[in-house]
């Protein structure tokens, strides 16, 4: 392994300490743990991908505001979110 020195928030050190803790494993654990997690999705992850993702969100962001005093978004969001991805 390499040693290396991160600098990271108050914020987040609470957090990975208190998950640390509560995981019963150390803080550097979790900071390799989650590098590995990354370093695998972004491996998978193109800037081609990661555009055209980003495009389908701004697509869908703010389209069911509500504007037809829908009830059943909770319970159908998911044939609104194909039909949102269809189009």
């Amino acid at each position: 392994m390499v040693r290396t020195m991160v600098q990271l928030t108050d914020e987040q050190i609470k957090a990975l300490k208190a998950l640390a803790k509560s995981r019963k494993t150390s803080v550097a654990n979790l900071v390799r743990e989650s590098v590995a997690l990354y370093v695998a999705s972004a491996a998978h992850d193109s800037p081609k991908e990661r555009k055209k993702r980003a495009q389908a969100i701004r697509k869908v962001a703010g389209k069911y505001r509500d504007i037809h005093r829908a009830k059943d978004v909770s319970t159908n969001h998911d044939k609104y979110l194909v039909e949102a991805f269809s189009s």
